[in-house]
């Protein structure tokens, strides 16, 4: 994802729009697939019902992480 975001910002080599790369590290290969736009996304489909980022991450994951993790299991 670094690499595409280089890309972008210095507008050079042709980026992955509409595409997803894919990498196997065990048998040394890449792959290329053809992704699509759902139109019912709610990030980014025609009528997007989340428009900003949720800062509250309590209220998010309804967790307080405030407590050790042993005390919230519970």
């Amino acid at each position: 994802m670094a690499t595409e975001a280089v890309k972008l910002l210095l507008d050079v080599g042709e980026p992955l729009i509409g595409r997803l790369m894919m990498y196997d590290a065990l048998s040394m290969k890449f792959r290329e697939l053809k992704v699509s736009r759902d139109k019912n996304c709610p990030i980014c489909g025609e009528e997007p019902t989340i428009t900003e980022l949720i800062s509250d991450y309590v209220e998010f994951c309804e967790m307080d992480h405030s407590e050790p993790l042993a005390a919230a299991a519970d």
